[in-house]
């Protein structure tokens, strides 16, 4: 690390002139010993020296401006928000992000090799007898921010993956990274082997876009170094959950989207302030503020120079947002969010939480109260991504060609059947649901001109209607244990011809334990309606006791999958639907 010279100055005229002098394939070489030959002229190819980096702490601006002159740099745009070195500070320093308004600089740099780089300053404003003098004085002895970086040229996942591969093969460890939505760029942190000869130990891979799935591997890497900082991100997993039901039980996305129309703004729309949104919402603008910072630290809002405003993740946090997920953020932090503190009472007792919480079953307990009903179905409708390939699924493809009837058991809403039906205009369709609910479909559906191709059956499973060509049980089996899988399933099977077909969609559990959306669905399931989800060939034993055959099993988005069932024997048709 360069710290020969002392004083802000001194450090940044060091980085200028290490910045002109370098190269690619040469500070390669330097951080990477070992590294020659074809691999280094393949990572010299995908991966260009771009900058070096430090932290400096100015009194105020205009002290600023000066060390850059000092050293030569001119800076052409105002600083932008650095949110991964603050967060880094936050969690060194144990202090609230919202104290530390870090910006970042790139004043450009002619190069000795006639490239043109940069060097990126890092700025944290610390005016004389400032509480942050503890935070400048440490930083300034142990140069953690200060870097050496590379651009990838080609921003695509498999080339993302190869570096970091490749850097980890020359010794190099993984050391955090973000996404800073300001810019919309990628971060992969490293830190060099001991034996690196280049004076820094910090290397940076920058990547334009947003490139989070590649990171998060990189992260769960660098975490896995870090267990007390795994551990306490875990334990504030739950922060989350409130701060996010909190963003919607004040609207906040939806007024953010109705004050940010702005025509003179690149897409319409501006950031909004804290003051403006507080007053629309009602809110304490200082504690707003806090919120929204923790939001923008999860991508769920962007700020800039004139306030926050949604990001892709946080539009789906709008009441009228297309696939909006507003429902399920107020149950998950509201009455799944009671019953999971429960979960040690579960797991010794083998009782349901929501039970022990409510008094009642989960069922129960929503039919009694029709908004709770309502924002329920609601909840359902918003992980309908999972069903967006399923009309073209090769069953109901032919059925429409047949015009055949589709009957959906415990529909919800109509959410699925609706888009069965709009996908196929020759197929009719039947709804199956409790009362109340099956009112809410009726008006659903008419509203999309479906009603005179679908009829409403208000019922239970014993009430499936026989004769029909396809049947659709979705995210229905998993609320129940076996014994009562086992007979909605024998419901199914005496309703159904031997031409007909099931379709079963459910997140199914992996063979392998590898990561998926369904195990922690199997805790969520366990907890709130003493269901579970199931691995394949459980599910295939469950139709085999039901006279049924798992025939195939297609994946579905949001890990879901469809299991293709049709009748193992002969059965009485009854009379058709």
């Amino acid at each position: 690390m360069i710290t020969t010279l002392s004083g802000d100055t001194s450090r940044l005229r060091a980085t200028v002139d290490f910045v002109k002098e370098q190269d690619t394939a040469t500070l390669l070489r330097l951080l990477l010993p070992g590294l020659d030959g074809p691999e280094l002229r393949a990572l010299a190819e995908r991966c260009g020296f771009s900058h070096a980096a430090l932290l400096v702490f100015p009194p105020d601006e205009a002290a600023l401006d000066a060390t850059l002159a000092d050293c030569g740099l001119v800076a052409d745009a105002p600083p932008r928000p650095s949110v991964i070195v603050r967060e880094r500070l936050a969690v060194r320093h144990k202090r609230s992000a919202a104290e530390l308004d870090v910006g970042i600089l790139r004043p450009a740099v002619v190069c000795r090799d006639g490239a043109r780089r940069w060097v990126e300053v890092f700025t944290l404003t610390v005016p004389p007898a400032s509480d942050l003098d503890t935070v400048a004085a440490y930083e300034r002895e142990r140069q953690h921010e200060a870097h050496v970086a590379f651009e990838v040229e080609t921003p695509d996942p498999l080339v993302l993956r190869g570096l970091c591969a490749a850097f980890g093969r020359y010794g190099a460890v993984p050391d955090g990274g973000g996404y800073n939505p300001h810019e919309n760029g990628t971060v992969f942190y490293f830190t060099a082997p001991a034996e690196a000869k280049a004076g820094y130990r910090r290397v940076e891979l920058y990547v334009p876009g947003d490139h989070r799935d590649v990171l998060a591997a990189h992260l769960d890497e660098h975490r896995a170094r870090q267990p007390a900082e795994t551990l306490l991100r875990l334990l504030t997993g739950a922060w989350t959950t409130q701060a996010l039901a909190a963003f919607v039980r004040l609207d906040v996305a939806d007024a953010m989207d109705r004050n940010a129309m702005d025509g003179n703004a690149m897409d319409g729309k501006r950031g909004v302030g804290v003051a403006e949104l507080a007053r629309d919402v009602g809110a304490s603008a200082p504690n707003l503020a806090t919120l929204l910072r923790y939001l923008a630290m999860l991508g769920v809002v962007s700020e800039d120079r004139d306030g926050f405003r949604l990001t892709d993740t946080g539009t789906l946090l709008r009441a009228d947002a297309e696939g909006s997920m507003r429902a399920l953020a107020l149950m998950y932090g509201g009455p799944f969010y009671e019953s999971f503190a429960g979960l040690d009472h579960t797991v010794r007792t083998g009782q349901v939480a929501f039970e022990q919480r409510f008094g009642e079953n989960h069922f129960d307990h929503f039919a009694r109260d029709p908004e709770l009903a309502e924002l329920f179905d609601r909840s359902m409708a918003a992980g309908s991504r999972m069903f967006d390939p399923l009309p073209a699924h090769p069953v109901l493809t032919a059925a429409a060609a047949e015009g055949a009837t589709v009957v959906d058991i415990a529909g919800g809403n109509g959410e699925l059947l609706g888009r069965i039906l709009s996908a196929h205009p020759r197929l009719h369709g039947v709804l199956l649901e409790r009362p109340h609910t099956v009112e809410t479909a009726r008006r659903l559906l008419g509203a999309a001109g479906h009603t005179e191709r679908c009829a409403f059956r208000a019922g239970d499973f014993a009430d499936v209607p026989a004769g029909a060509d396809v049947y659709v049980l979705s995210r229905v089996l998993h609320d129940w244990d076996d014994d009562r899988c086992r007979e909605i399933l024998r419901h199914c099977a005496r309703a159904m011809t031997d031409t007909a077909d099931l379709l079963v969609v459910e997140r199914v559990l992996p063979a392998d334990g590898s990561a998926s959306l369904a195990t922690a669905w199997d805790l969520h399931m366990m907890c709130n309606v003493g269901g579970r989800e199931r691995r394949a060939d459980h599910y295939a034993r469950l139709f085999a006791d039901a006279g049924l055959t798992l025939v195939d099993r297609t994946p579905l988005p949001l890990d879901g999958s469809v299991l293709h069932v049709r009748r193992t024997g002969p059965a009485d048709t009854g009379s058709k639907v």
